[in-house]
């Protein structure tokens, strides 16, 4: 897979590093192409160039990469640089760094963006996952929202701790993808038990989340919608 990153700072050289370690080839895009930042990532290649500029992209070969990756810190360049790869180059699959949750909303196919990667938001969710019990968390939102990643860790009192994976009558459109069960992780089948205090990982769809949360911990403080408002 060939994978366009424009933005050399700290997270596009993380993202760069993982992607070569995966045998993908990857373009790094960046004002700053000092000879000590390209040391830093020596396998990809690099190019010093304005991301937002055409001519650039034309020279970047924009037109046959798989995914574009707006990794600098400024949301205004992440925007314009899904943009013009979706209308100008037609590139199958963008991805777009959120620095300031109150960008978020412009983060949307409207802009060309697949999939918008809020950093804020998503350590917010982790610190929310990390001390609460019986509160759904959004960890992560696919392609436009069509679809989420929630986990609940399951209270004492739910009215399903004890029972059978197989017997728990889920929302429509939600998949339990997974349990944490003291640290350790478990691929849940229809005769695994719901214990108190499991870590439920789900694939739902926005408009359920709530009526999953009330099933599986009626009478909680629900805390997603502070979440999403931020």
């Amino acid at each position: 897979m060939r994978v366009v990153i424009a933005g050399a700072g700290s997270v596009g050289r993380s993202i760069a590093r993982e992607l070569i370690r995966n045998d993908h080839e990857v373009l790094l895009i960046d004002k700053d192409t000092d000879p000590s930042r390209v040391a830093r990532v020596p396998s990809a290649s690099w190019l010093q160039a304005d991301a937002c500029e055409i001519s650039a992209l034309e020279e970047a070969g924009l037109a046959t990469c798989d995914v574009v990756v707006g990794a600098t810190g400024d949301d205004k360049v992440n925007l314009v640089l899904s943009l013009l790869a979706k209308t100008e180059f037609a590139v199958p699959r963008t991805v777009a760094r959120v620095n300031n949750p109150r960008n978020e909303w412009l983060f949307d196919e409207t802009w060309g963006v697949d999939v918008a990667v809020s950093t804020p938001r998503l350590m917010t969710a982790l610190i929310e996952e990390a001390v609460s019990i019986g509160d759904l968390v959004r960890i992560f939102t696919f392609q436009q929202g069509l679809a989420t990643m929630v986990e609940l860790t399951l209270p004492d009192d739910s009215p399903y701790a004890g029972s059978r994976v197989g017997d728990v009558p889920f929302p429509g459109d939600t998949v339990l993808v997974g349990i944490i069960r003291e640290q350790h992780p478990i691929a849940p089948s229809p005769d695994d038990t719901l214990e108190p205090h499991d870590e439920l990982l789900f694939i739902t769809a926005p408009d359920v989340e709530l009526d999953l949360e009330n099933m599986l911990s009626p009478g909680h403080r629900h805390k997603r919608e502070i979440v999403d408002d931020m």
